[in-house]
């Protein structure tokens, strides 16, 4: 073969190369950068106390200063407690009405104890004692990563276990929002959750993290693959998670215990085929699915409060 085609077959070679190698180097670092924004905690002040999560959003708004007043209606009642969990000191605060049921609210991503103030009314309406928790990497807690419940579900165990052994709880309840139910559901299908753990309510759960991730990106109006895709991987890469193929899909068909699901019909994030899905696959035959006919993602409460508080009353009652 002659020289001068060698050197064309080559750089023929190299310039193909470079078209399909420079897309996936850029669509990588842009990747890790969706990765870092969303699922990384950069610095203390990063998914804090003392700020509400979406301060354009109304409802949000509403929900967090009416959340707050209730924290400081029951200021008498609270007492701050802490956990060490996979080496990471963890906090949380503990409301001691001096009942038989205690529930445990845990928070979707980005929120803190604080945002969980909003959900603890209609169970301290109920009769409930009520922990709320700075999830790992969230408020006043220590860590790095949000990781789904595939490796925090411990930290959810270790509350379990100070409600028990440090307050005398024999009947907790877990109640979580969004991504928060995916790191309870985790926790409740656990060979490390005791008996004593009774029952789970899940607002807005989802299948797999990355396919409410997607539908956000979506709504959003924002490019998906492979964006997306190397998200994920850097997730698995870096907190060591599997948000593509660990969800509570692969994890609710364990549950043998009373279940609640809570719904919106126009829930663009954790649609109602995910919810369909979730139910039918949920290994219980004591589960409950309650659908609102209108709601954003997580604002269930505010968007029907009565029906909100008497779906949770009707649950406990059946199952008690």
């Amino acid at each position: 073969m002659k020289p001068e085609i060698v050197v064309i077959i080559v750089l023929a070679s190299f310039i193909l190369l470079y078209d399909v190698i420079r897309p996936l180097i850029i669509a990588s670092i842009v990747g890790k950068m969706i990765y870092t924004k969303h699922l990384v905690r950069k610095n203390p002040d990063d998914w804090g106390r003392d700020r509400c999560s979406a301060p354009d959003n109304y409802e949000q708004m509403i929900m967090w200063q009416t959340g707050l007043k209730w924290g400081e209606e029951n200021k008498a009642y609270c007492e701050p407690v802490s956990i060490v969990s996979d080496g990471l000191k963890l906090y949380g605060e503990f409301y001691n009405f001096f009942q038989k049921r205690t529930v445990i609210i845990i928070p979707g991503r980005t929120e803190s104890l604080q945002y969980s103030y909003y959900f603890a009314r209609p169970y301290h309406e109920l009769g409930f004692n009520i922990l709320v928790i700075d999830k790992r990497a969230h408020g006043w807690s220590e860590g790095k990563y949000e990781d789904g419940g595939e490796h925090s579900y411990v930290d959810i165990i270790g509350w379990i276990k100070l409600l028990h052994d440090k307050y005398g709880c024999n009947d907790i309840s877990l109640h979580a929002i969004c991504i928060g139910s995916s790191t309870a559901l985790f926790a409740y299908v656990s060979d490390e959750c005791p008996d004593y753990v009774t029952h789970m309510v899940a607002d807005g759960m989802f299948r797999t993290f990355k396919e409410t991730f997607v539908n956000h990106m979506k709504v959003e109006r924002r490019p998906i693959f492979p964006y997306a895709n190397f998200a994920m991987m850097y997730a698995k890469h870096y907190a060591k998670c599997d948000l593509v193929r660990n969800g509570p899909i692969y994890q609710i068909d364990k549950v043998k215990k009373p279940f609640l699901f809570l719904y919106s019909k126009t829930d663009k994030f954790s649609t109602p085929k995910q919810a369909e899905a979730l139910f039918k696959k949920c290994g219980t035959d004591k589960k409950e699915l309650v659908w609102f006919d209108h709601g954003a993602h997580s604002h269930l409460l505010i968007t029907d409060p009565i029906k909100y508080k008497y779906a949770l009353a009707e649950f406990y009652e059946k199952y008690k």
